[in-house]
């Protein structure tokens, strides 16, 4: 005995796809004889003809390959670098690295107070590009203090 119709109408009712309808195998009888949308819905009501839950695609291997950092190749990028990472997020993040490598040098009296705030000023300028650099100046202009 064929359900295609019976299926057809619930999947309508539901308002689902006919592959979500599920069908109650010992109540396959009751289902056979429901000819009119007011029968169907009845069974619905009853519980004789369910909507499966939607499968979803699982984020668990995206996940694997972010960590790992695959699939970041040339081919799989879209936008510029400035879209990718912001550059005001990559600035904000590059400033913090050399205010805390300043605050660690000043902390370890490796700096004098005053040249800290000479370099803290230069830091917010854009003066210098990396930690290294800021190590690089200090050492070149011998702001370090004497031991």
């Amino acid at each position: 005995m064929s359900l295609k119709s019976q299926r057809r109408l619930a999947a309508e009712t539901l308002k689902i796809g006919e592959s979500r309808v599920w069908i109650d195998p010992e109540r396959i009888d009751d289902v056979s004889t429901a000819i009119t949308r007011g029968d169907i819905r009845r069974l619905i009501h009853e519980g004789a003809i369910k909507a499966l839950p939607k499968k979803g695609i699982s984020s668990a291997r995206t996940r694997i390959h972010e960590k790992k950092g695959l699939q970041k190749g040339y081919g799989s990028r879209k936008g510029t670098k400035g879209t990718r990472t912001p550059k005001k997020q990559l600035w904000a993040k590059r400033v913090r690295a050399l205010r805390n490598h300043l605050r660690e040098l000043r902390d370890h009296r490796v700096i004098a107070k005053n040249v800290y705030r000479k370099l803290y000023g230069m830091v917010k300028g854009g003066a210098f590009k990396s930690v290294s650099h800021i190590e690089q100046y200090v050492q070149t202009h011998k702001l370090a203090k004497r031991r």
